[in-house]
Order: structure tokens, then C-alpha cells, then sequence
């Protein structure tokens, strides 16, 4: 279900792409400077003083077993087939990593980052009829993503930490009590990032409405996720735009404040399992 959603609020949005806009918010507008990142998706970026180095990717596994009438469907099975519906589950596995160094000019740090998420759905199908209504039609069971990485400093100059990431979008039809078949996948995973004295929270933006090619607004059909926020105890430190390509850094930040930033930026769009389709 999460592929159909996606492949059609995609498609259906391809022809006004350039009207969508991450609304940056205009008292951290006048407070911010926008950097474009250069080669976001791709295996090597830059912005400001910022590079990295051509990112290195480990093998990506994705696999989707069927199991059919499995032990846990076995007797349910014996009575739905007097009915001719067979019940079914399907576990789907995604892993990736990869790692890559991103310099200031100054001082660089070594990202190793992992992501792994694993679906799994529940369906039924008509033993005798190919034109049933159930055929094709599943209900999401669970979803587990991760997204970890390790921020690797040189700790022998001043000021200096390592970073751990950690980003995670986790549904259990079972554990929240959900009756709602429909439910699908949502695009909001959240995280933080910390040194172990300092922390940097993650959080989703969506949007919901878009310019049409007519000036009007109009309204999409499910939330979109367009970036992310940034924020300390203190307040929004960076905005990370998905759409556009761009970061978003606060004046007030220092170099050493804006390198683990840009690592968090930078793993965020080398993303591969959970990457945003612009």
C-alpha cells in the first residue's frame, strides 16, 4: 500500500513540481541564510565551505518473501477455503549503509550511517475468482525504519564530539488498537542527534497546500513531506528543504555549531531506502 500511494501522489504531482514550496517560516527567514546543496541525491555534495567526499554504498538488500498460509495462517486458512479466500502475509526487508567524509575547510568529520526498514502487510485473495474484490488488496500490519549514523570527529582539537543520529518511523496496527484497513505508511520520521552533552531534535515538515499554475492555491490530497526542522532547547537552529535542495543555518550559529548540522543535512539526502522522490 505504501508504494501505490506513493507512485500516485507522485505522479499526479509531477506537472506542478516547481509550485511546491517548503514554507520557511519569515521570522527564521530574516534570521537565516539559505545554502543550495549542490549533487543532493547524488554520490558527492557541496554548499558554502562545505564538501564531501564521494560517498561510498554498501550492497542495498531488499528482499519480499511471500509466506502463504504460514503456520500462523495454517487453520485459519482451512476455513476461509470453504469460502475460496486464502489469507496471506507478506514480510518486505530493505538495508543500506554507506559512509563518506564531510569537510568545513577547517575540520572534517567521518559519517557511517545505516538505514533498515522492514513492512509488513496482510492480504486475502479469491481461491476461484480472478475479478474479486480482494485481489490486490492489503491491509498494513506494521512498519519499522531506522536510520542511525555515527558522526566521527577528530576529538583531539578543541570543542570537537562525535555525533550519534538516530531517525525512526514506527507503526504496529496491533499495539495502537488500529480497525482503520486503510491506513498507509505516513513520511514522519523523527529523530534526534546528541554528542552527549548537546542535542539537536529532528522533526518532520509536510505540506499540505501548493501554488497552482493558475495563482490559486490548492489543497493535495495527503500531506507531503517537505524537510526538516531542526531545534534546540533554545529554539530552530537549521531547516533542511527536501524540495528545493537547500539548508537553512541560523546567523547565530559558529563553525563548530554548523558542522554537525551539515553532517545530519547531508546524511539526510544520501538517504536511499527512505529518500524523497524529487
Amino acid at each position: 500500500m505504501k508504494n501505490i500511494v506513493l507512485v500516485l501522489g507522485i505522479a499526479g504531482l509531477m506537472s506542478c513540481r516547481t509550485s511546491i514550496k517548503l514554507a520557511i517560516p519569515e521570522q527564521f527567514k530574516q534570521q537565516a541564510v539559505m545554502q543550495h546543496v549542490d549533487g543532493a541525491r547524488g554520490n558527492k555534495m557541496s554548499f558554502a565551505n562545505f564538501s564531501t567526499s564521494k560517498i561510498k554504498r554498501g550492497m542495498h538488500i531488499s528482499n519480499a518473501p511471500w509466506f502463504w498460509g504460514g503456520n500462523g495462517f495454517f487453520l485459519e486458512n482451512l476455513f476461509l477455503q470453504k469460502y475460496g479466500i486464502r489469507k496471506s502475509e507478506l514480510v518486505t526487508q530493505e538495508k543500506t549503509k554507506f559512509r563518506y567524509t564531510l569537510s568545513d575547510g577547517r575540520d572534517q568529520v567521518d559519517i557511517y550511517a545505516r538505514e533498515k526498514e522492514l513492512t509488513k502487510t496482510r492480504g486475502y485473495e479469491s481461491i476461484n475468482n480472478d475479478n474479486s474484490i480482494l485481489n490486490g488488496f492489503s491491509v498494513l500490519m506494521a512498519h519499522q525504519y531506522i536510520f542511525s549514523a555515527m558522526i566521527v570527529a577528530d576529538t583531539t582539537r578543541s570543542n570537537n564530539k562525535n555525533w550519534e543520529l538516530l531517525m525512526t518511523n514506527i507503526y504496529d496496527r496491533e499495539a495502537e488498537h488500529d480497525n482503520n484497513p486503510f491506513t498507509f505508511i505516513k513520511q514522519e520520521d523523527n529523530g534526534l542527534a546528541t554528542n552527549g552533552v548537546d542535542t539537536i531534535f529532528i522533526k518532520p515538515l509536510s505540506i499540505k497546500k501548493t501554488s497552482l499554475s493558475n495563482g490559486k492555491t490548492g489543497q493535495l490530497p495527503f500531506k507531503l513531506l517537505s524537510g526538516y526542522e531542526l531545534s534546540t532547547h533554545d529554539g530552530v537552529i537549521a531547516i533542511i528543504d527536501l524540495i528545493d535542495r537547500n539548508v537553512w543555518f541560523y546567523n547565530e550559529l559558529n563553525a563548530t555549531e554548523k558542522l554537525p548540522v551539515s553532517a545530519i543535512a547531508t546524511a539526510i539526502f544520501a538517504r536511499r531506502v527512505n529518500d524523497a522522490k524529487w
